[in-house]
């Protein structure tokens, strides 16, 4: 068993293809973000996004990379200067298109709110026009009391 500071060596694959693997994804997570962040524009609410599941599996996998070179347990290196240039271009689009996604996503969470409580508003005017007792306890309308119409 080895202890110590993980091996400086790549893992696995050759680091062009590891910085390709890794462009596909953010290119993904990219994608997926944009097309959620026109849906939110258009008014789509944010519950009904069929973005989510996706969002959430591929920021995993990115996650994972993070994770990983930041354990030295890949090393994202390319004597290739064009590639690891698209790398961070890449990454600077992604953290454009969530920024924006963030935006976004707090505006369709207030919507949401407001319909809520436009609906509860309704709902709470509705009760209030049906009950016989107004908010200061008094009763509504006419009196409830029947000694007005006893003779003696």
């Amino acid at each position: 068993m080895m202890h110590g500071t993980p091996s400086l060596q790549p893992v696995l694959g050759n680091d062009r293809d590891r910085l390709e693997d890794l462009v596909e994804l953010i290119n993904a997570l990219i994608a997926v973000v944009s097309e959620e962040n026109a849906a939110l524009a258009k008014g789509h609410p944010a519950s009904q996004s069929r973005y989510t599941e996706m969002k959430i599996r591929l920021g995993d996998q990115f996650e994972q990379w993070v994770k990983d070179v930041s354990r030295r347990e890949i090393l994202l290196c390319s004597p290739d200067r064009a590639l690891q240039e698209l790398v961070l271009q890449r990454i600077a689009c992604l953290c454009t298109a969530m920024k924006e996604n963030m935006v976004r996503l707090r505006a369709a969470m207030a919507a949401s709110q407001r319909r809520i409580d436009a609906v509860m508003d309704a709902i709470r005017g509705q009760i209030a026009d049906a009950s016989p007792y107004n908010a200061k306890g008094r009763v509504n309308g006419q009196s409830a009391s029947y000694a007005k119409s006893v003779r003696i």
